[in-house]
């Protein structure tokens, strides 16, 4: 069953995504979508997450718990990039991991781009809700579909409600 986020936002999915079921995806998923264009049987997909950390933790701590929840899966694991970004009252962090995963006699090379976004909750702005986007295609794959994921990071913005 999939989750809702802990603040409501709103996206634009690039051109040819399809929304599909989160359950699919690991607990805790509030909105998957999938590429069109599966390579060497791996469908790209992009997941959202999220919820309210406690203030003590930060984004990097969020990373490093997200590449520790990847490693008891996959084969191995590696922090390939990370940088901070973003003004201090709104911080991000993106990074990108390289892994690989075996399932049943099919090994993948795979990488995981993750943007953690932080926002102030809509009900009490003095608490912080982070959202978490996440692009994970093959490695063959990937480079050639992050603009797309690129322009889906930048169309996210809190849902206030309101008519556009």
């Amino acid at each position: 069953m999939p989750t809702t986020l802990p603040v409501p936002i709103e996206f634009s999915l690039p051109e040819g995504w399809l929304p599909a079921r989160p359950e699919a995806f690991d607990p805790g998923v509030a909105f998957a979508a999938v590429h069109p264009a599966p390579d060497a049987g791996f469908t790209a997909n992009i997941t959202v997450d999220g919820g309210f950390p406690p203030d003590a933790v930060t984004l990097t701590d969020l990373a490093d718990a997200s590449v520790e929840r990847l490693g008891e899966v996959a084969d191995s694991v590696e922090v390939a990039h990370r940088r901070e970004l973003g003004p201090d009252d709104a911080p991000a962090l993106s990074q990108r991991l390289t892994f690989s995963l075996t399932t049943g006699d099919t090994h993948r090379d795979l990488i995981q781009t993750q943007v953690y976004l932080s926002m102030a909750d809509v009900e009490d702005p003095h608490k912080r809700a982070v959202i978490r986007l996440a692009l994970t295609a093959t490695a063959a794959q990937h480079d050639s579909i992050l603009g797309e994921f690129q322009e889906f990071v930048r169309s996210v913005r809190p849902d206030t409600g309101e008519e556009a």
